[in-house]
Parts: structure tokens; sequence; C-alpha cells
């Protein structure tokens, strides 16, 4: 059997075993969310020999070159020492800039981090808070106006993450680590196409982002945005949204609850096949949401979706 070497232990482990798991096994706490390769929380840095890896194409060739992956994705095959993400060595220190709640359910992060982040509109973050919890978030500000980084966590269910969140206040330290890329982001060359963005509670956030890069951009194309909540007080941005359709025409907002959505999807008329469709929330929407939309006429490969994986009900 292979062995497998990490924070000064060394054990065997069977020939094929998950990276992730085996690691956990082990008492090392390395942090999850999606176990598809997508979030990157789980990430680990190989430093004597080399997993075999279902997905590599999901780490950039800088990452994987520093050796850097994801453990959920790697099968141990080999001998293979490795070194657990390290927050406090290999994070980006940030600092909480305001925490507040835009609704009942739903927490407002801003953080302000220690140098300037590159990042474009729907992108994910993974966000480490001192007790070594992490958890990735899409980021709902947007880059060259918000002067932070933004995130809307769903407090609605306990969590290890959100819980603690709770607590925290102005200049408390977080730190940050990967930045993902996410299907969600908006193109320049889409500027004169329909776009309608679907989202249930939270995935609202890195639609927040995208719409309005694409506002600052000058769109075109008519823009009608869906936001699915669980009750009315759930549509924490309705306000804001309602400022943004005041200042532009092409713009149109459509908030609803859980009991309405076979309403407004049927509601959805295909008027144009150069329409492009972004979707955000929990797998059970995303899926409602993408089957309606293809019934509707919409070609599955007009549609780009980010899912949250974690979380229970509608975000």
């Amino acid at each position: 059997m292979p062995e497998l070497s990490a924070a000064g232990r060394r054990w065997a482990v069977p020939t094929g075993s998950n990276l992730l798991d085996s690691l956990n096994a082990a008492g090392l706490a390395v942090p999850y969310s999606c176990r598809a390769g997508c979030c990157h929380a789980c990430l680990v840095r190989c430093v004597d020999g080399e997993p075999l890896d279902a997905r590599p194409e999901a780490l950039d060739a800088t990452r994987r070159a520093e050796g850097w992956r994801l453990s959920c994705q790697c099968q141990v095959v080999d001998d293979l020492a490795v070194e657990v993400f390290d927050p406090q060595r290999d994070g980006l220190p940030a600092t909480v800039e305001s925490v507040d709640w835009p609704s009942p359910g739903v927490l407002r992060l801003r953080l302000v981090a220690e140098r300037p982040l590159r990042y474009r509109a729907g992108q994910h973050l993974v966000l480490w808070n001192a007790e070594g919890v992490a958890r990735p978030y899409s980021l709902a500000s947007l880059p060259g106006e918000d002067p932070w980084l933004e995130f809307h966590l769903d407090c609605h269910h306990p969590g290890a993450f959100s819980d603690a969140a709770r607590r925290l206040r102005p200049g408390d330290p977080l730190r940050l680590g990967e930045l993902r890329g996410g299907a969600l982001h908006y193109d320049p060359d889409w500027q004169r196409r329909p776009l309608w963005l679907l989202a249930a509670g939270t995935g609202l956030a890195p639609l927040w982002g995208v719409l309005r890069e694409a506002l600052r951009q000058e769109h075109q194309g008519d823009i009608h945005l869906l936001h699915l909540a669980r009750e009315p007080a759930e549509h924490y941005l309705a306000g804001p949204l309602r400022e943004l359709v005041a200042r532009h025409a092409n713009l149109r907002v459509d908030l609803r609850e859980a009991a309405e959505l076979p309403a407004a999807l049927a509601e959805l008329r295909l008027v144009s096949r150069q329409t492009l469709a972004l979707l955000c929330g929990h797998p059970g929407s995303v899926e409602s949401f993408a089957r309606h939309l293809y019934l509707a006429g919409l070609p599955r490969n007009q549609m780009l979706a980010d899912t949250f994986l974690t979380r229970r009900g509608i975000a």
C-alpha cells in the first residue's frame, strides 16, 4: 500500500484512496464544500510524489506547477507527501469593513484585502475565519467600483462558517484563499443579446455583480432579472434593484416567492434565439430554471449556471 505523509506524519492508505478522505480520516481537517473540483476549498500542495488527478484542468497551469492539487479529485496511487493549505502562510490577509443584515436571513459581509485583488464580477473566493473554517462564496462586488469585497451569506440554517460570521465585527481579521472563475460573467460581445438572470436566494450575489457590470458597459439588449425567495422579506436587494430599474429602461426585475415560480417561468417568452440565461442558486432551483427555459426554447448551451452545493432550501 502507498504511504501518505502530511503534517509530520506518515501512514499507509489503500491504493486508489481519495486524498481528501485520507487526510480527513487522519484528523487533518482539510476543508471542502462541493467535492466536485469547483469550490477549491480542499487545496493541498504536493511536495513529493504525484496523485492521480481526475480534473487537472480545474487548476490553472501556474498553481499546478507550484504543486497545488484539489484533494477531492485526487487518488493516492504511490507514496505521496503533501502540505495542507495554511491560511496563515498561504492566504491573503483581509479585514472586515462592515457586517449588516439586508434581510432576516442574509448577512452582507464586506472585506478589505491587505493588497488589491484582481477579480471579475461573478467569481468565487474561499474565505477562512480565525478558527480555520473555510467556505467558498461568490463575490457580489464590482471590481473597479466597489472599494471592498462583498459577500452575501445565507444564514437561514446552522453552519460552521455562517455561525461564526454572525459574530464578526468591523476590524476583525479573515484570510482569503483561492479565487475561482465560476461560470457566471459578463462578456462585452453580448452587448446586444437579451439576458435572463435567474437567481434563488443568495444566488443573487454573483448576478448582482454581473448585472452591474453589464450596465456599466452600457448593455444594449433587454435584461430580465428574476429573484426567487422564500418570502417577500427575503428579497434582500429589492431597493437597489428598483433604483437600477428607474435608471435603465432595458432592465426588468421580477421578485417572486417559491409558490409563484411556475407562473413566473411560464411567463418567460423567448423573443430572440440570441438570448443568454445566467442561473444561480441551490441545485434544485437551478435545475428547475434550466428545465423551464429549455421547454421555452432556449438551448442548454445558452445557459450558464453556478450552483450552491451545500445549502438546504433554495439557496
